[in-house]
């Protein structure tokens, strides 16, 4: 289910999106993306963060689905949160997984769920989209 209090701004390019191909290359790609949106929305603040979710959610369907493409948008909403989708053809919702002090992996869904405002999996008939809300810096007084 999407959530209904993300909506798409009116005006100017209120989106980016583009369909890779699964491979290695896919989350810089995906990086590189997201970065030209925030860089065009003056949201460099959020930078860096919306890198790291894309970067994970991309290198997840990349690592743990047999699908051969994903599909990634980045939406930037009316109150200047921006939302990061990843659609792939699997069905199969991620989970959170209890990583060991040594693992190597395990923590990318606690790192999205830290970093982000909320994320969530849609499933539809034709796959998944998991994705990713973060809210607008508050601006400080001058």
């Amino acid at each position: 289910m999407r959530t209904a209090a993300f909506r798409t701004m009116a005006i100017g390019a209120s989106s980016y999106s583009r369909t890779m191909t699964c491979e290695p290359s896919a989350p810089g790609e995906a990086r590189r993306l997201v970065a030209a949106a925030m860089e065009t929305w003056g949201l460099r603040d959020l930078s860096c963060d919306a890198q790291q979710i894309v970067s994970e959610l991309v290198a997840n369907v990349v690592a743990h689905t047999d699908c051969s493409t994903l599909h990634l948008e980045v939406r930037r909403g009316e109150s200047g949160g921006v939302r990061i989708e990843v659609g792939d053809r699997s069905r199969t919702a991620p989970e959170p997984q209890q990583a060991g002090a040594c693992s190597e992996s395990g923590r990318g869904l606690l790192m999205i769920e830290a970093l982000s405002f909320r994320w969530g999996c849609d499933r539809s008939r034709r796959g998944k989209v998991v994705w990713a809300e973060l809210k607008p810096t508050e601006k400080q007084p001058t």
